[in-house]
């Protein structure tokens, strides 16, 4: 395995990425993967990382690549990176300033991170996914603790409300998003490590042995190594994935 290599986790809203994230920082050989180049996130890291580079300045866009290259790999050999669809354009243009005349997004990264593997974590169940989504952007609550503390709270508590229309659309955009992997993976030249989250829920341990097996790592790094966080999905979830699939059976792809 090369000195300097990277991870890249292709996931969409909901699909168990944080959950991954953890899961892989816990080994100490997959770096510390996170959303580094998520646009609404940037002041927030260059808050942590004690950037003084002006945004406007000829040099930020190399000096926050240093930094986050730095904190992504948390000591290790290995820059881990966590990516949603919608990032793919801004990062691309970011790196293609930075690194002009390369061919593709795969040639990009290797320049910028290192040899890299990708995982392309997705759901198979897109309406859970949606609804997951939904109930997280209504309540403000994304993400709680093992312990059944809340760990990410964006907005003040609000009571969930069935959307079908969010729903829908939500579903329609995990759709969309998974062929936009797809068709980047194919003109990429990229072959993925695929991922689906209802295997990394119910056997996370395996899994991880399964992903560092993939990208050359050792599978033993992953023993005891247990999720962070804890499921948000409760019987209202349930009752919202079964109305949503009676309302809309057979108007728009729901898996």
């Amino acid at each position: 395995m090369p000195a300097e290599t990277a991870l890249i986790i292709c996931a969409t809203p909901r699909s168990g990425s944080t959950m991954l994230c953890d899961l892989m920082k816990a080994t100490g050989v997959c770096g510390a993967p996170e959303s580094w180049f998520r646009h609404e996130s940037i002041d927030h890291f260059i808050t942590d990382f004690g950037m003084t580079t002006p945004r406007d300045a000829p040099s930020f866009d190399a000096d926050y690549l240093t930094a986050a290259v730095r904190a992504g790999r948390n000591g290790s050999d290995t820059f881990g990176l966590r990516l949603m669809w919608p990032t793919v354009p801004e990062l691309s243009d970011w790196l293609g300033r930075l690194f002009p005349g390369l061919e593709n997004d795969a040639a990009r990264y290797e320049r910028a991170f290192g040899p890299a593997h990708y995982i392309f974590l997705s759901r198979r169940d897109h309406v859970a996914q949606a609804v997951s989504r939904l109930k997280a952007e209504q309540s403000g609550l994304w993400h709680r603790n093992g312990d059944g503390s809340e760990r990410e709270r964006v907005g003040p508590h609000r009571a969930p409300v069935y959307d079908r229309t969010a729903l829908a659309r939500y579903v329609e955009e995990s759709v969309d998003a998974n062929r936009g992997w797809e068709d980047w993976f194919v003109q990429n030249g990229i072959s993925s490590f695929r991922l689906a989250y209802e295997n990394l829920v119910a056997n996370p341990e395996t899994m991880l042995q399964e992903l560092l097996a993939a990208t050359g790592r050792d599978p033993s790094r992953a023993a005891g190594v247990a999720p962070a966080t804890a499921m948000l999905a409760d019987e209202e979830s349930q009752a919202w994935v079964t109305r949503f699939r009676a309302e809309q059976a057979g108007q728009i792809p729901i898996s």
